[in-house]
């Protein structure tokens, strides 16, 4: 499978909330980072701290999507252009409230090495 397709089969399975499908597209060693307003807000390494993570992440929504803008293969990287929108399924410690809805532009930015994906750093 390409870069690009992993990618592909990577966002389906996030909007589908099917994690096994998720982690199969990850390396062992995966580096997950999450960047908002310029600041690093997440961070793990390693498939079970990534699997802890997106188990947690994926009972916030009761519906998500990423849909992809615009994919830049770069030397070291593939840079995602990513619209998400997403429906909270629980209220928020913030005062947001469930069944509200949320739509966000962020850039992806993936790293592979054997054949799947190593490095995920998400920025928005």
């Amino acid at each position: 499978m390409q870069s690009r397709e992993i990618i592909h089969h990577y966002i389906k399975a996030y909007n589908q909330f099917d994690l096994e499908s998720m982690l199969s597209t990850l390396h062992k060693d995966i580096v997950f980072e999450n960047f908002s307003n310029g600041e690093l807000t997440v961070k793990t390494i390693g498939i079970e701290a990534f699997s802890q993570l997106a188990n947690k992440s994926k009972t916030l929504f009761s519906s998500r999507n990423q849909k992809i803008i615009s994919l830049l293969e770069l030397q070291n990287f593939i840079e995602v252009e990513i619209e998400f929108e997403g429906v909270f399924a629980v209220d928020l410690p913030n005062g947001v409230k469930a069944g509200h809805k949320i739509t966000l532009l962020g850039k992806s930015r993936f790293q592979f090495r054997d054949g799947v994906i190593a490095y995920i750093g998400d920025y928005s």
